[in-house]
């Protein structure tokens, strides 16, 4: 099996911190998107305006930091006798194209690092928020639906819509750091932690992907494990 490039106490892990940022933009762009839904509502301007800025200025920030970060870890892994004649990333096409599209840029790159030296080991309990996460995305869409239908107060569904951002922002860690357990636990099913990070980002802006991403998942986990 492929190992992580070795790290000493000194020295930064630029990859764990590619995954922490990646982690920040779910919860970002959905803070922006409620943002924006409630800046067209008169009665709640400033909190509209703020989420706004607050996704606006919060998606900026990170891909700045993931742009250096990409930029230093392929650097890294230029100069390693490991990587000779085998995947050689240009340090300064991924830093620019994490500026033009900062969470592709990102994971396009851990797909290419994982098949290439593999994903250190996650915690085994990482399954168990992804099965929150499905749970919460089902309740959170009929509740969102009852109350749309009920003519709910507009500052509840604020409420509602950034619960659910924060609770949407949640599901691409968890089956992340999920899939980073299970690759290394057998043979029968090794899943890319990179790609499952991307398709949890798709699924974020196509509703039906999220809970079928997830059904599907931890049904694959479980056929491949035997327990949780």
């Amino acid at each position: 099996m492929d190992v992580d490039l070795p790290s000493s106490a000194a020295e930064l892990d630029w990859a764990r911190a590619v995954e922490r940022l990646l982690y920040l933009f779910p919860t970002v762009i959905g803070v922006g998107v409620v943002g924006a839904l409630r800046e067209a509502d008169l009665g709640v301007p400033l909190l509209g305006r703020g989420l706004v800025l607050i996704g606006t200025f919060g998606y900026t920030v990170l891909s700045l930091g993931l742009a250096g970060a990409l930029f230093l870890d392929a650097r890294r892994v230029r100069r390693q006798p490991l990587a000779s004649g085998e995947w050689r990333p240009n340090p300064w096409l991924n830093a620019g194209f994490a500026l033009l599209w900062a969470p592709l840029a990102g994971v396009v790159y851990l797909v290419r690092r994982h098949r290439r030296f593999g994903t250190p080991p996650g915690q085994s309990g990482w399954w168990l928020a992804v099965a929150v996460s499905l749970a919460a995305t089902v309740i959170g869409l009929i509740a969102a639906g009852i109350a749309v239908v009920l003519a709910f107060p507009a500052s509840l569904l604020t409420v509602v819509g950034f619960a659910g951002a924060v609770a949407f922002g949640a599901f691409p860690v968890a089956i992340h750091r999920d899939a980073a357990y299970v690759c290394t636990r057998n043979d029968a099913w090794r899943p890319n932690p990179g790609l499952y990070l991307g398709l949890a980002f798709l699924s974020l802006s196509i509703a039906p992907l999220q809970p079928l991403l997830a059904g599907y998942y931890l049904l694959r986990r479980r056929e491949s494990l035997g327990t949780p």
